[in-house]
């Protein structure tokens, strides 16, 4: 069934944009069937029971994936991204405590136990390695 402009959409029902998540629709449903049933509204009780039902009419066509594609069909909605966003540039916010120095970032997270153990291993078997050559030295007499 195809809509002509004046008729609203499920999704102007509901309130969302067509490209909200399942979260966000049903949140949306949520907040306006307590709005609009029956039970605790202080619409009439025709006006609250058409409301309501239509609410849950939309909610039940694009709260499953296929009922909603098939609806964003009729209604002419097209999922597909022509334009993709660059993957590579990306713009994070910088956090409050930001100091622009390349070795100081206050966004890096402290060493875990694991880590700290692994660095004091590979430390130690640095330093056993260094002594170790030293005293091979020494006792072939290449070192005096």
């Amino acid at each position: 069934m195809p809509l002509n402009n004046k008729q609203q959409t499920y999704y102007d029902l509901l309130g969302v944009h067509p490209s909200a998540s399942a979260i966000e629709i049903r949140r949306a449903y949520r907040e306006l069937s307590k709005k609009y049933h029956p039970d605790t509204t202080q619409l009439s009780t025709a006006t609250a029971t058409v409301k309501f039902q239509a609410l849950n009419e939309a909610y039940a066509a694009i709260s499953h994936p296929e009922r909603r594609s098939i609806y964003d069909l009729e209604i002419g909605y097209s999922r597909v991204v022509v334009v993709q966003p660059n993957p590579f540039h990306t713009l994070t916010p910088r956090p409050d405590n930001y100091r622009s120095s390349a070795y100081l970032d206050p966004t890096d997270r402290p060493l875990s136990g694991g880590e700290i153990a692994a660095l004091f291993m590979l430390g130690v078997t640095f330093i056993g390695c260094l002594v170790l050559a030293i005293s091979i030295g020494i006792l072939r007499g290449e070192l005096s």
